[in-house]
């Protein structure tokens, strides 16, 4: 367990089992900043014997953190990652491929669950374990993002069929390359994604 995972995801987005192991960062983060509210107020009240008290009034503004927290936690505890099945069998295609794993978009209207993610050149294909995959509005979403921050020209493929995709993944192997503009494409990945 890492300390820092309770209150920074930085370094873990992207990563094999991030949603898995982010639900319990996330309510381990929100009870402690619940219980540091509730420690507040209870000493407040052992000291005083009144509640109305300054410590109580921290203990107040307290909760406004951990329900940030609880928000975020909810939120986690919607989605899944990657099953491990379907990670074993990506994992022997996509060797030498930049990828990303259990990547959550949001966006005003829907949120788009990718369970895994490759990039190579100006390409990046998906795969989203729901079969109900929207990929039209998903392009949409992820075109308008990849603009704003400068990247054109970028192909954006998703699929829902894992055999279609490995087979993919494998054309995509062939002319992988690591350079500077998959390493920009990565971290604009990773910046707008849970």
């Amino acid at each position: 367990m890492q300390l820092k995972r309770i209150f920074t995801t930085e370094g873990a987005k992207g990563t094999k089992n991030y949603l898995n192991t982010q639900k319990k960062y996330e309510i381990l983060r929100t009870v402690l900043y619940f219980s540091i509210s509730l420690s507040l107020f209870i000493a407040g009240y052992i000291q005083t014997g009144e509640k109305a008290n300054l410590l109580s009034i921290v203990a107040v503004l307290g909760c406004l953190p951990a329900s940030k927290s609880m928000v975020g936690a909810v939120m986690f505890l919607r989605f899944k990652s990657c099953g491990e099945t379907t990670a074993a069998a990506i994992e022997e295609h996509s060797e030498g491929l930049s990828c990303l794993y259990d990547m959550v978009f949001t966006s005003y209207k829907k949120n788009f669950v990718v369970s895994h993610m490759a990039v190579s050149g100006n390409t990046i294909c998906g795969f989203a374990e729901n079969p109900e995959f929207d990929e039209n509005a998903f392009r949409l979403h992820i075109d308008n993002i990849l603009k704003l921050d400068g990247h054109k020209d970028i192909v954006v493929k998703i699929f829902t069929d894992l055999p279609k995709y490995l087979q993919r993944l494998e054309q995509m192997r062939g002319t992988a390359e690591p350079s500077d503009r998959v390493s920009a494409l990565i971290a604009t990945l990773k910046s707008v994604v849970l």
